[in-house]
């Protein structure tokens, strides 16, 4: 894995979870919107926006990077559009560039031809 290939996943990652609470917290304001006299969600909505902006946006350049088959690059997708979604796309993305490294370093050893 290049340096540019991990940058782009590293990115991802690092926004996939703030996201994924933006997404949280923009539900738990529509609550309390339609049953209270608390109203933040323009602020949370616009928070969120962009942040779902950025996470498509890093999405597309990890695809493009990673050479992602269109299924896992769907799952992230998926990931991105579900509230608790985001966690699970920076875990798996977390295992996905330390795997990749690992194998950049082993190629650069010579330890394996991987």
């Amino acid at each position: 894995m290049d340096f540019k290939t991990a940058t782009a996943l590293r990115r991802l990652r690092l926004v996939s979870a703030p996201e994924a609470v933006s997404f949280l917290l923009l539900l738990i304001c529509s609550v309390l919107k339609r049953t209270s006299d608390f109203n933040a969600v323009p602020v949370m909505g616009m928070v969120h926006g962009v942040l779902f902006i950025l996470y498509v946006v890093f999405w597309a350049d990890a695809w493009n990077r990673a050479k992602w088959k269109w299924q896992t690059a769907a799952l992230y997708f998926v990931l991105s559009v579900l509230p608790t979604g985001g966690f699970f796309a920076e875990r798996k993305l977390k295992r996905e560039t330390e795997a990749g490294v690992i194998a950049a370093r082993a190629r650069k050893e010579g330890v394996v031809n991987a």
